[in-house]
């Protein structure tokens, strides 16, 4: 019995030490699963390619204008090696606040828009539309005997804009009815496209817009309106990036849309954004919107 004592505490001890070096395995083996683990998420995080967002300023449905930018926007992204994803706001003003807080990468914004959001959260305009200056339109329906000479008849009149702060549509279109003595109650319907429309309808006499919308619109809308009148020439849209995209990122950008008019499969798609191409733009070119010192955009 003596002898058999002690060859069951060999045997715990034994046992002890068999399950000790399990659980200091088990641990090591956990250890190594989870290194790995850590090791195949950073790899996949690296290996997924960063997106960048390409906002683009809503003066049509958010559904055509993914119809004409998002095959444009596919094309930039195999041509600059970068991904841009198209991105816009269900109207104006809510795009505006989104500029406002930096949440598109590049954006397409109005010359006005180009203005405010330079200055904060500090957008860098790096290209425009090539061999384009931007107009504002005034429309009213086929049928109205209103013409540029009989302005005033618009005088009393709630008259249809895209938004308060949509540059050629609504500011100068409204400044050039201000100087001509016209008084009016603005109405913002929220897109060039909702602008047409509402002054087809006959729901106003007239309308703000700008000729590359009107060109792109529904042609069963359009071929109802008439342009009353076009603005003198500014300095079109403005395609600038945020800030905080590496400036590698932006150049490649740069360079892809530069490219876009020398290849005939690219040229179809630009044609489709009633464009010829693009050009390099910097700051400085939108110092005319500047001069003219636009202060409060509601009527």
């Amino acid at each position: 019995m003596s002898k058999q004592k002690p060859d069951i505490e060999i045997l715990e001890l034994k046992s002890k030490k068999y399950k000790a070096r399990r659980r200091t395995q088990i641990k090591a083996t956990l250890l190594i699963v989870i290194a790995l683990l850590l090791i195949f998420v950073v790899l996949q995080v690296k290996a997924a390619p960063k997106i960048y967002t390409f906002g683009v300023v809503p003066q049509q449905s958010a559904t055509r204008l993914a119809v004409l930018w998002s095959p444009f926007l596919d094309a930039l992204s195999v041509e600059s090696h970068y991904q841009v994803e198209f991105k816009t706001a269900p109207s104006i003003p809510e795009f505006e606040k989104r500029l406002a807080s930096g949440e598109y990468d590049f954006a397409y914004m109005n010359p006005y828009h180009y203005q405010v959001y330079s200055a904060h959260p500090g957008y860098r305009a790096f290209a425009k539309s090539k061999d384009k200056r931007l107009n504002g339109i005034i429309v009213v329906r086929a049928d109205s005997d209103i013409n540029v000479t009989s302005v005033q008849q618009l005088n009393d009149q709630t008259l249809a804009f895209p938004a308060p702060r949509a540059f050629a549509a609504s500011v100068v279109t409204r400044g050039y009815l201000t100087q001509q003595g016209v008084d009016f109650t603005p109405k913002y319907v929220g897109s060039h496209d909702s602008v047409y429309r509402v002054v087809a309808a006959g729901l106003y006499p007239a309308g703000g817009g700008i000729p590359r919308t009107f060109a792109n619109s529904d042609s069963t809308i359009t071929e109802q309106l008439k342009v009353l009148w076009k603005s003198p020439d500014f300095t079109p849209h403005a395609i600038a990036a945020h800030p905080r995209v590496p400036e590698a990122v932006v150049l490649s950008v740069q360079r892809a849309m530069l490219e876009m008019d020398s290849k005939p499969e690219q040229q179809v798609l630009l044609k489709d954004l009633n464009m010829k191409g693009f050009v390099l733009a910097k700051d400085k070119d939108w110092d005319d919107v500047r001069q003219l010192k636009i202060g409060d955009t509601h009527h």
